[in-house]
């Protein structure tokens, strides 16, 4: 079947918005009681699902001890064993960003043509590639908001204009293209702003609205590396992965390293009541937006020292990652820099890539952090059915978090 993962990405996200082998030091009644929410509540939502070959794992940090319980899923998996966390690569990616504004490398408030503070070249190059509609006025902030109008080449089909009316590629997304010529083809933030530049893409005016973008993150990438002087996956590593001692964390940028770290969770795609196995994937085209391979232990870890100003982000840095600007109705947007805000639930982000749906978050209010991830896809009804997939992770999330928080 055709790649899901750049079909519905955006809506998935749009939709965690709106929802808004471990030790273990929790009471044997406590894990017996989580272990059998997360399993009826799984059973129930595919019992009328034939071959749906997957399941939900969830690791839990907490106060009152630390868990990870899984149903449907390998007998072995762990809180050790590696998937893709994909968009919540995001969480990285924008924690590079402010770690370099802290130092005053870069500010965020930026024009994207303005020259990196003791540099004589700009935050992106002068290069045809990055001659993107209304580059003068988009700014770092505007892109770690993804309200800077970047077109998100991930997502969305080329549209047919002036510029692109004679492309190969119009009507069609851009890397299913090129991975159907060349399913290894190592694809780069260049080329892919590029194609935006190209065809003179743009949503809409920077900051006058919303609209999630990961070829926006592409650029954020583009960024980091102008201004440190090293490979994003260089920079994300020595600043934030080594000092945090993310040892099982992997930032895979070439088109031929499709595999996962042994031991890993395979990832399943189902419709028509069969399913195929698609674990196996080129990320090149997500290197700063959703490339990111870990395990549970080492994602919950990242997300408690990163909300708690204990990952090299100082408490002031982390406060303005958690501030949203004013929407256009007058509300507070519930994304803030490279962090979504969920009421009642905390601060982290969620991902979805072919075969694997994750959630990650930390409530300030309870200091229990988590993390759940579904290893298959219910493609069913295409959007449909992953979004219903999607709210039911997060409502069985919400029965276990609502129990842990009772332990006596």
């Amino acid at each position: 079947m055709k790649n899901p993962s750049r079909i519905f990405l955006t809506s998935i996200i749009a939709v965690v918005l709106f929802f808004s082998g471990c030790s273990s030091d929790l009471p044997v009644d406590t894990k017996s009681e989580i272990s059998k929410i997360l399993e009826t509540e799984w059973q129930a939502y595919k019992s009328d699902k034939a071959n749906f070959n997957g399941g939900l794992a969830m690791q839990i940090l907490s106060p009152k001890g630390d868990y990870f319980i899984a149903t449907d899923m390998n007998d072995n998996v762990t809180g050790a064993c590696h998937f893709r966390i994909a968009s919540v690569t995001k969480t990285f990616t924008a924690a590079g960003i402010m770690l370099l504004n802290q130092r005053g490398s870069l500010n965020i408030d930026d024009k994207i043509t303005s020259n990196i503070p003791g540099k004589d070249i700009p935050y992106v190059p002068d290069a045809f590639e990055y001659d993107i509609p209304y580059k003068n006025e988009i700014t770092i902030r505007m892109l770690l908001m993804h309200r800077a109008g970047i077109f998100d080449i991930s997502n969305n089909a080329i549209p047919d204009n002036e510029f692109s009316h004679n492309q190969l590629y119009v009507g069609q997304n851009y890397i299913d293209y090129i991975e159907k010529k060349d399913s290894s083809h190592t694809f780069t933030f260049d080329e892919l702003v590029g194609v935006n530049a190209s065809n003179h893409l743009s949503f809409f005016k920077p900051g006058t609205a919303y609209h999630y973008s990961d070829t926006g993150y592409s650029m954020l990438g583009k960024i980091i590396e102008r201004v440190s002087g090293k490979s994003y996956a260089d920079f994300i590593k020595d600043e934030l992965l080594i000092p945090n001692s993310l040892t099982n964390t992997s930032l895979p940028w070439e088109g031929s390293d499709k595999i996962l770290p042994e031991p890993f969770v395979k990832g399943y795609v189902w419709m028509n009541g069969g399913y195929e196995e698609v674990t196996e994937s080129n990320m090149s085209p997500h290197v700063a937006e959703g490339n990111i391979i870990t395990t549970p232990m080492e994602l919950v870890n990242w997300c408690r020292k990163l909300f708690k100003a204990d990952a090299g982000l100082s408490r002031e840095t982390v406060e303005m990652m958690k501030t949203g600007l004013k929407r256009d109705d007058g509300a507070e947007s519930t994304y803030g820099l490279g962090v979504v805000y969920s009421p009642g639930i905390g601060y982290g982000h969620a991902g979805a890539h072919a075969g694997y749906l994750t959630l990650m978050n930390y409530n300030p209010d309870t200091d229990i952090v988590y993390v759940m991830f579904a290893n298959i896809w219910d493609c069913q009804n295409n959007l449909d059915s992953i979004m219903a997939e999607l709210k039911v992770m997060t409502e069985i999330a919400a029965k276990i978090l609502k129990k842990v928080e009772k332990t006596d």
